[in-house]
């Protein structure tokens, strides 16, 4: 793994009052980013009936809704890869706004967008299209939002400052919850089809500007003005130099994406829909249960976040990822014998699954500042695209022969990232020798 030189090992100081002003407002920005991602699935299944044909089959139907709303991840590792490579040589904080811009306004175009009655197969054309630039606007969002506070604050609140981020993102997929049982409880089937579920994207749309504008208040990380100023930019491409002399930590940044996408796709996004049709759990308690576990899981990434900056990454994710095999087992096999304890094991497999808080703690600290941005962009969008992407198809093919399936993949990923942590160990203690005096 790469060190990151100074800046990120020479400050030791308390959060300042205005590192927490930056932390507060990158993530209530993230929150609402994530929202205006993350909204399109609550809506999926009228989405599908408005924007394709009457006369096609249900199936159809849903895999070409489903289909588009895979199109946005697809859509990240470009989005991501670009924005990064301007992040690295014209500044952390432009494209952390234009991240904003680009998915506030498909949010609010969505939510306007006339539906397959009124423009025929352009309809969905325009929904892909959209869905695309949400895509490559979230693939700069995280990545740019781990890179900007964690060079703002001292080294010794790094993990700390990514947890809380990280934990903004996932209160983005708790209120879009919230939004969507909110609408669908608020008004019946038919208001809806009609108008109900276009409130929930133009209400991202103004989410979005409303995060806009906070982040005019957010200043250029210090990092990167004394790169500018020192003329220590990026000679050439960045990702051509993270490629060539930074591979073993893309690697390992990918391997904890691959953890990070386990977790938040089969544990947060997966189990709703699990729960009620292999389980026969009424949908109300499925979703509650979800929204305890998402808050437990916010909690969790402050507080793994925290323990990087207390006893390294290394042990976090070897201790972390024994919790998350221990706790996803206990939820899934719980569930077989009824769903009495529904309520608290979800919760604390939700609360492990704030591991993934501790993600960005090791991948901030992979890459030196000059390449930071591109290197943990790639690494992470890539890896999200591609596992993110296979994990729902993986584990629907797998629970046809084993109901366990989705308990036996975070289990199997869990072994993953303890392999991980202990690489982390095992580097973290042989600089800890040479840093020692003779």
């Amino acid at each position: 793994m790469t060190t990151t030189g100074t800046d990120m090992s020479t400050h030791t100081r308390p959060l300042s009052r205005q590192d927490y002003k930056t932390l507060g407002l990158a993530a209530l920005g993230g929150a609402l980013e994530f929202y205006d991602f993350i909204i399109f699935v609550f809506f999926a299944v009228v989405i599908g009936e408005l924007f394709f044909p009457p006369d096609i089959p249900e199936w159809l139907r849903q895999f070409q809704t489903f289909g588009i709303f895979a199109a946005g991840y697809l859509a990240r590792p470009l989005g991501g890869i670009i924005m990064a490579h301007f992040g690295d040589l014209v500044g952390r904080k432009r494209m952390f706004t234009l991240s904003i811009i680009l998915m506030a306004l498909p949010t609010l175009l969505i939510g306007l967008l006339p539906t397959h009655a009124t423009l025929g197969i352009l309809a969905p054309v325009l929904l892909l299209l959209l869905r695309i630039l949400q895509g490559a606007a979230i693939g700069g969002e995280v990545p740019g939002a781990w890179v900007f506070v964690a060079e703002h604050v001292p080294a010794k609140r790094v993990g700390v400052a990514c947890g809380v981020l990280t934990g903004g993102l996932t209160a983005g997929i708790l209120l879009g919850s919230l939004v969507a049982t909110a609408i669908n409880k608020g008004m019946s089937p038919s208001e809806v089809s009609q108008w109900g579920w276009r409130l929930a994207f133009v209400l991202g749309g103004v989410f979005g500007i409303l995060a806009m504008y906070l982040r005019r208040w957010l200043h250029e990380t210090p990092v990167f003005a004394e790169l500018q100023a020192s003329k220590a930019l990026a000679e050439e491409l960045p990702l051509r130099t993270v490629l060539r002399e930074h591979r073993s930590s893309v690697v390992i940044s990918m391997l904890l994406t691959w953890l990070l996408s386990a977790g938040i796709v089969v544990v947060i996004l997966m189990t709703p829909t699990y729960l009620q049709k292999v389980h026969a759990i009424a949908p109300a308690d499925a979703l509650q249960a979800n929204s305890l576990a998402i808050l437990a899981l916010t909690l969790g990434c402050v507080v793994y976040g925290r323990l990087c900056d207390a006893i390294g990454s290394g042990r976090t994710f070897l201790l972390g990822s024994v919790l998350l095999a221990v706790t996803v087992n206990l939820f899934y096999r719980g569930l077989l014998g009824g769903s009495d304890a529904l309520y608290a094991h979800y919760a604390l497999a939700g609360f492990a699954v704030g591991l993934v808080g501790a993600v960005p703690h090791v991948m901030v600290h992979a890459f030196p500042p000059a390449v930071r941005f591109s290197g943990l962009s790639f690494s992470y969008n890539v890896a999200y695209a591609i596992f993110g992407g296979l994990t729902p198809m993986l584990v629907t093919l797998w629970m046809k022969e084993d109901v366990l399936a989705p308990s036996h993949y975070v289990t199997a990923i869990s072994a993953v990232g303890f392999a991980v942590g202990l690489l982390l160990w095992q580097q973290q203690r042989r600089a800890a020798r040479i840093a020692q005096p003779a």
